[in-house]
């Protein structure tokens, strides 16, 4: 940092009119002046040598209890700081840098300390949004007592608060089976050349190489492997549109509903003893899609997931071949946006296989603060002053989600004053009812 970068302006205009004095009482033949000019011209430097020489020497580490915050949840951070080095620490001014919905920026005073010398300071954050946000860096601020310079450095150290999205309580009706066979679901096919006691599916990563039935690869044009046992578990694929030609620009009330209808629906699939796989964007691109998640590491995708702009559904519906094509249950929740990405989607479920979908009224969503307005997407208490009662998901009409109906996916639509549960209950409602007629 430059020496006049450290001076305020108090303390320029003491060195200014110090060396004006003393060079006026120098040409002048007064040396009262003079020593009254060198007064006033050396209070300043010596500041200015002082605060440079007091570069902060502290080291500051966070603990945040608890680390991963529903929302609205209250958290308390402590904030350790270390003098690292020989000399007594300066007092300070700091000021934590806090995400504006983790709520104001704390400011207090470090004393001085000694050397190894520790100090705490505690302060609550608290978010009512959903995401991944940063505690850090933290400012410190030095001025010396006449106010004649202003040093502003940065502990560049940061920590990571994670704010899950909302999980609405789905109720405890169960998915009604399917008919037996892979994944429990309809099986693929039978195994060729007499094997009728072994069924055939497609190959995924971590399967072995041992199990690969070669005759059925070579009728198929792809690998395929043997399903001796079936599992006792079936398998489901969450689709979460992140197209942010779809959901609007900045932080979208829309997406905020389909990321907490696919965080409801995977708790209550988990529940169901169903293996679960997360497909949004990101997971596609990094390759964690293909792998099965836990309701834990699931929250944290979905608490980290945004929109983003060239973003397509295409790809999401390509990864979720690989999964579906043994009759696994898939889940979307998407905007009805395009018609041509929609077929994309469309054309991921097979014959016997369930498919649902919450398809989400962009234009009803418009104006909407997913900050204020979540509490709309559970039911109400029933405490709560009764008034009309809550909108039933609409009809699907004959427009772009009727792509999604005609290929065999059960729709709910779904506006901001549709309670999630609700929603999925009208899903079940749908697709119970197709398996029995």
């Amino acid at each position: 940092m430059k020496p006049l970068e450290i001076l305020t302006t108090r303390g320029q205009v003491f060195a200014w009119l110090g060396l004006v004095a003393t060079l006026a009482g120098m040409v002048l033949g007064y040396p009262d002046v003079t020593r009254i000019g060198l007064l006033v011209l050396v209070l300043p430097l010596c500041a200015l040598v002082l605060t440079r020489r007091r570069s902060p020497t502290l080291a500051v580490r966070r603990l945040v209890t608890p680390g991963r915050l529903q929302p609205d949840q209250r958290a308390l951070v402590e904030a350790r700081f270390v003098n690292v080095g020989r000399k007594t620490s300066a007092m300070y001014l700091a000021e934590e840098h806090v995400d504006v919905h983790l709520g104001d920026r704390p400011r207090f005073l470090l004393p001085r300390m000694e050397p190894q010398e520790e100090r705490t300071v505690r302060y609550p954050i608290r978010s009512a949004h959903r995401g991944a946000y940063l505690l850090g860096p933290l400012g410190l601020r030095q001025r010396d007592p006449f106010g004649l310079t202003y040093l502003a450095v940065r502990l560049s150290s940061t920590t990571e608060v994670l704010v899950l999205p909302r999980v609405h309580d789905l109720g405890e009706t169960r998915l009604r089976p399917h008919a037996r066979g892979s994944e429990g679901e309809q099986p693929q096919m039978v195994a060729l050349h007499g094997e009728d006691d072994v069924s055939i599916r497609n190959y995924r990563d971590g399967d072995e190489l041992r199990r690969v039935h070669w005759p059925a690869t070579a009728h198929r044009g792809e690998l395929m492997v043997r399903q001796e046992d079936r599992p006792s578990r079936r398998r489901a694929v969450l689709l979460l549109d992140g197209r942010r030609s779809a959901h609007g620009e900045g932080r979208s009330a829309s997406f905020e509903y389909a990321v907490s209808a696919l965080a409801s629906v995977a708790r209550t699939l988990l529940l169901d003893r169903y293996v679960v796989h997360l497909l949004t964007a990101q997971t596609v691109r990094d390759g964690t899609a293909a792998h099965p998640v836990e309701i834990d590491s699931l929250l944290d995708l979905l608490a980290r997931a945004v929109t983003e702009q060239d973003v397509q559904l295409e790809p999401l519906a390509s990864a979720a071949h690989s999964f579906t094509a043994g009759g696994v249950l898939a889940v979307a929740a998407i905007v009805a946006h395009d018609a041509e990405e929609l077929r994309h989607l469309a054309s991921i479920r097979e014959h016997g296989a369930r498919a649902s979908a919450f398809v989400l009224d962009r234009r009803s969503f418009a104006g909407v603060d997913p900050d204020v307005d979540q509490g709309a997407w559970a039911p109400k208490a029933a405490a709560e002053p009764t008034g009309p009662p809550p909108p039933e998901p609409a009809p699907v009409a004959p427009g772009k989600s009727g792509i999604l109906t005609d290929a065999g996916w059960q729709v709910a639509a779904c506006t901001p004053h549709t309670p999630i549960p609700l929603a999925w209950a009208t899903l079940q409602a749908r697709s119970n009812a197709r398996m029995v007629s």
